[in-house]
Order: C-alpha cells, then sequence, then structure tokens
C-alpha cells in the first residue's frame, strides 16, 4: 500500500490539489488560537500548511516519504513553519494529550484497526482538545468520486459514534457532497463528518 501512495504523490501536480479541505476551513474557529493541531494522513499536507498558515503549530503524519518530501517543499514555498513526520500510523509513538486539535481528512483503514486509530487519536488531544475529521461513508461506493473501492474501509457514522463515545461529540452525520479537490476526489461523494471534544 506505500508503493501504491508513494507513486500516487509522485505524480506531476498535487493529487487533491493545493486547497484545504473546505470543512476544515467552515470549522476552524472551533480550534484553540494558535493552538497545536495533529494532521494525521496529511498527503502532501494541502491542509496542514493551510492551518500553518492560518497560525497554527502543525505536526503533519503520513506514512509516504514522497508525500512527506512534498510537504517540505510546499511549507517552505509558502513560507510557514511544518513539523513533517514520515511514519505509518499503525506503528508511530503516539504523543499523549499533546494537541488541542486532531483533523483527519479521508484517512481510511481496515475494521480491524479502525477503532485503534480513532482510540490514539482521542488520547493525543488534551482535555479540552478537538477531533475534526470528513471521510467517504459507505454509500460511497455508488459514487464515482474517489475513496476506497473496499467497504469495510468506509466508514459510516455509528462506527464513529462508537469510536468516538468518550468524546463529547458535537456534531456527526452523514451527507452527499459536491468534491472538488485535485483530480482524484472530483463530483457528487458520501461522506461522513465528526466534531467533538475531548472532555475535562
Amino acid at each position: 500500500m506505500k508503493d501504491f501512495w508513494n507513486e500516487r504523490y509522485a505524480e506531476e501536480g498535487l493529487a487533491y490539489g493545493v486547497a484545504p479541505n473546505v470543512f476544515l476551513t467552515e470549522v476552524v474557529d472551533l480550534i484553540k488560537p494558535e493552538g497545536k493541531v495533529l494532521v494525521v494522513g496529511d498527503g502532501e499536507g494541502r491542509n496542514g500548511i493551510w492551518l500553518a498558515s492560518e497560525g497554527f503549530d502543525v505536526t503533519s503524519v503520513d506514512y509516504s516519504i514522497v508525500a512527506i518530501e512534498k510537504i517540505n517543499t510546499l511549507a517552505k514555498e509558502s513560507d510557514v513553519n511544518i513539523n513533517a513526520v514520515c511514519a505509518d500510523l499503525n506503528d508511530w509513538n503516539w504523543p499523549l494529550e499533546e494537541f488541542d486539535a486532531v483533523v483527519a481528512v479521508y484517512v481510511h483503514y481496515p475494521s480491524e484497526s479502525r477503532e485503534v486509530m480513532h482510540h490514539k487519536m482521542l488520547e493525543a488531544l488534551k482535555p479540552g482538545g478537538k477531533i475534526i475529521m470528513e471521510a467517504f461513508n459507505k454509500a460511497q461506493l455508488d459514487y464515482p468520486s474517489g475513496g476506497p473501492p473496499v467497504l469495510d474501509m468506509l466508514f459510516s457514522e455509528q462506527e464513529l459514534k462508537d469510536d468516538f463515545s468518550r468524546l463529547n461529540i458535537q456534531e456527526v452525520y452523514e451527507k452527499i457532497v459536491y468534491l472538488n479537490e485535485g483530480k482524484y476526489h472530483v463530483g457528487d461523494g458520501a461522506i461522513v463528518r465528526l466534531i467533538g471534544e475531548k472532555n475535562a
């Protein structure tokens, strides 16, 4: 799988565009100003770099070395500082209670690791920290706008409620949205979104 992502990110241009995720831009004010933000599976860095440009202290993690190299290049071009970490989230030594927000945008994994990954995100938050997530839901198999073509790697609203049951969930819902994110997320998509706060 790592080879797949290295090949995708080695293509000319940016696979998912340079602009940040629209949902993230709509809810960014929920994050503590100048707070520490962890962006998991950040790919070429479109979300992490934008957050850094908004004044946040950003750590972006991805397991594609090609993606990390692009993040560092783009951050330099954008004149922002970002801590870009090449790591497999399954093996990464996750920080504990270090971040004011964890952002996960289209980060998918099979069911056997999904709950563990989501618990790691929760543990990385400081009390009062936020989780902001957008991903494809299980209806995405009927849409041509990207995402893993495997039902087991798509998330349902109920799965997120269960995985983040220790959060104060402020929003969690499924809907159809029009995506225009680079060349691999274009068209109507079936997504699920979640915003939650870690209890103090």
